[in-house]
């Protein structure tokens, strides 16, 4: 049995074979495209780096800015240097004395890897050859670099920062930028710390009385250097008896907390009390000045009383006295130790 469509069936059917061609190359296109795929005929290539930080299969092989190829494979050989696999195409030609070197394509941190010719022997290399690492750099540290720019970054805005860094990147790899735009980049950082003179100026007079200061205090600062790292060592060596100290720390801690609850309310009243005693000393502070300034005196005379023991001693040092009789009164005449020594004698 045979199917037959009309006339407008047959027309959307053929539309939609049309659309569903045209969208299948377009999308095999941008898989060629995205992808990096190539249908050349390339030759694979072996390169030997000292350290191939951030290098990816799918990487770009580049020469004289031109993509030729790209990275395969990367891993580790002799457990201290990288092997980097790569394909060109087959006009391109790599010679025993071609260089590699590991670039930078952005700051987001992407690489490529550039194949320049070297001077010297100018022998092609066979397929599945490798590019010794005397032949090879790896990329630019921009670690190091950015470091020594740290001071000039914190004057900047991130917008300046990102661009002055770029160029940066572009003039030490040897390509992109030039001297005019980094001199450029240099003059607007000029311009914005010239615009921060007085704040410059001042940091920098600040420091110079801190340096001062520090420079003359330099035995005390080394002292006390040396006294922080003998209590330090200290601390070091008793650090299982502190940490053992820890519980009843924090037992004493519960303790003296429970102790306080149940003496709040009669401390509150002692303290109140205590207000009004303090009161009272203030008003008559030339009477209790005066007390204390007797009350070593007398202690010491009532002391001498029991200087032989836990008894009392007393002298008859001066006497005098009237005695009553029948017939009369009589009078004892004052007698008194006349030498002023020994036992009646006062300090």
């Amino acid at each position: 049995m045979r199917m037959r469509f009309d006339k407008r069936t047959r027309n959307d059917l053929i539309k939609l074979v049309i659309f569903m061609l045209v969208t299948g190359l377009a999308t095999m296109g941008l898989v060629v495209v995205i992808g990096n795929l190539g249908f050349e005929k390339s030759r694979t290539y072996h390169a030997i780096f000292a350290d191939a930080t951030g290098v990816v299969k799918g990487d770009d092989i580049r020469v004289a800015g031109v993509r030729v190829g790209s990275v395969k494979n990367v891993k580790i050989v002799d457990r201290t240097k990288a092997e980097v696999t790569f394909t060109v195409r087959t006009a391109t030609e790599v010679t025993r004395s071609s260089t590699a070197t590991i670039r930078y394509r952005n700051l987001v941190g992407q690489r490529y890897i550039s194949v320049t010719q070297g001077v010297g022997d100018l022998t092609r290399l066979p397929d599945g050859a490798t590019i010794s690492q005397k032949n090879t750099k790896p990329a630019l540290d921009l670690t190091v670099l950015f470091n020594g720019f740290k001071p000039l970054f914190a004057a900047l805005t991130p917008a300046d920062v990102n661009r002055l860094s770029y160029e940066i990147v572009q003039i030490f790899q040897g390509e992109g930028g030039n001297i005019e735009g980094l001199l450029r980049s240099t003059g607007s950082i000029t311009n914005t710390l010239a615009q921060r003179d007085q704040l410059v100026g001042d940091v920098i007079t600040n420091l110079n009385a801190v340096l001062e200061t520090v420079g003359n205090r330099d035995a005390e600062l080394s002292n006390l250097i040396v006294q922080l790292r003998t209590f330090m060592s200290g601390l070091m060596k008793d650090k299982d008896a502190i940490l053992n100290s820890l519980d009843s720390v924090s037992s004493l801690a519960q303790e003296t907390a429970e102790l306080t609850t149940g003496l709040r309310p009669g401390l509150v009243q002692s303290i109140k009390e205590l207000r009004k005693v303090a009161t009272n000393l203030n008003a008559g502070k030339a009477e209790v000045d005066r007390a204390l300034q007797i009350l070593p005196i007398k202690l010491e005379k009532i002391g001498r009383t029991a200087i032989y023991g836990s008894f009392f001693n007393f002298y008859l040092c001066e006497f005098q006295a009237t005695v009553v009789l029948p017939t009369g009164s009589v009078n004892v005449p004052y007698t008194a130790d006349p030498t002023g020594q020994g036992r009646c004698h006062l300090p």
